[in-house]
């Protein structure tokens, strides 16, 4: 960015350079980030409850219209817990299901793979 790049650039890195500064600025973010999205997706469920989903042609059709609680909710509920149930299985069954075969070949430090 013309002009104010090197200063955004500065920021980030805390100096001159990416240095210790930089990566403890980017592991906080890191480690934040799951967070604020919870908060955020806990603030869009509540106002999603109170005020419910919205048409977006401005018609009020409200008499058709299923309440978000208990339906949606136990929807949702049961499709968490799916997505848990078998997030749990592939982790403790098939831990190595996705794991590159580079990876169980032994360490030797005289020759660098590909």
């Amino acid at each position: 960015i013309p002009k104010i790049g090197n200063s955004i650039v500065a920021l980030l890195w805390g100096g001159d350079c990416v240095c210790d500064a930089t990566l403890k600025r980017f592991f906080a973010l890191h480690f934040l980030m799951p967070f604020i999205l919870l908060v955020l997706l806990l603030a869009h469920l509540g106002f999603l409850h109170t005020t419910g989903s919205s048409n977006p042609l401005g018609i009020d059709i409200s008499h058709e219209t299923a309440p978000f609680y208990p339906y949606y909710l136990y929807k949702d509920l049961l499709g968490i817990g799916w997505y848990t149930v078998i997030l749990f299985a592939i982790s403790m069954f098939f831990p190595d299901l996705f794991s590159d075969p580079e990876n169980f070949i032994r360490a030797d430090p005289m020759k660098t793979p590909l």
